[in-house]
Parts: C-alpha cells; structure tokens; sequence
C-alpha cells in the first residue's frame, strides 16, 4: 500500500464547510452537489486531491458521516472506517514538532475532513451545528462572541423564520 505523507491539513475550516453544506435545501428538495463527479473531482483538485473515483467515494462517505455526527447521530463506526490504518507520525521541525499523518493517497483527503471535524470541535467545542431551520439541512461555524448564531445564514434561514413567527403572532393577536 503506497502512503502520502502531508505536513498540515489541506482541509481547513472553509473546506471542511463546504464539504458538510453540498446537500442544500432548494424548492423544498435536498440536493446533492457532489452527485455530479466533475463538481466532486474540482472541489478535491481545488484541495490538493486526485480527484479520481475512488478518492470521491471516501470524501462522499466521509462527507455523510461527519453530517451525521455534526447533527447528533451516532456515525462513529463509519468515521472509524475512514481512519482505520491511518498513522499520524511526529517529527522535529524549525516551528517544533509538526504532525505528518500517513494515509493511502485516494483517502487522504476524506481522513483531512474528519481531522479538520475533530479539530473545530476541540479548538471550538459547540459552535459547529445544524441550522435552527428544520427545513435546511445545512450547517453553521458559530464564531461570534456569545456563541448564539442560529442559523447558517440570516439573509436566508434567519429572516426566513423571524418572518414566520412575526406572521404567527400577528394571526394570534390581530390589531384592532
């Protein structure tokens, strides 16, 4: 088995983002961006990948475990598979000690998704989250101070249900 050897991640939070949002909401259906293998094989050359068909398997099945997990479902055995055989090696460099993750070349880039997972929630524990709209099926990286962002977007999913509820309250106590 060839291994590739990287210092530091390809994958960083704006990758890692964009990975678990490729199943957006649109005219009420969910959709698949990385269905299409020439989206799929851009979005993996854009990260340092082959692009090739096996190396979208594993992005795809890293992609829907980490949905998964990120919503609260038990995916430990799928994010398990990913990173089974995989050997994260220390080695002295000018910066200190820099980590150098060993991993077949058509799975590096689905086991640097669940590193870059595993990171955000250790640097960021409880600010990567499902959008509060029931009918998105997208994700937030809360970075504001108080930790309160509901939503993946305000523009989109934020006005959408202030909207609804101000209706809703409006129906409730109509104005005389």
């Amino acid at each position: 088995m060839e291994l590739v050897e990287k210092a530091g991640p390809m994958v960083d939070d704006e990758a890692l983002m964009q990975a678990l949002n490729s199943t957006p909401v649109a005219d009420g259906r969910r959709q698949d961006l990385w269905r299409d293998d020439q989206e799929m094989e851009r979005w993996a050359r854009e990260h340092g990948g082959l692009g090739d068909e096996e190396e979208r398997r594993w992005l795809r099945a890293a992609r829907d475990a980490l949905q998964e997990a990120t919503s609260g479902a038990p995916a430990v055995s799928r994010l398990q598979q990913i990173l089974t055989g995989v050997r994260k090696i220390p080695q002295i460099g000018t910066a200190g000690i820099e980590w150098h993750v060993e991993v077949p070349p058509q799975r590096r880039l689905a086991v640097e998704l669940v590193l870059a997972w595993a990171d955000v929630a250790e640097r960021m524990p409880g600010r990567l989250r499902p959008c509060e709209n029931p009918e998105c099926h997208l994700f937030l990286l809360d970075r504001s101070r108080a930790n309160s962002a509901r939503w993946c977007s305000m523009k989109t999913c934020g006005n959408r249900l202030k909207a609804r509820r101000h209706q809703a309250r409006t129906r409730e106590n109509p104005r005389p």
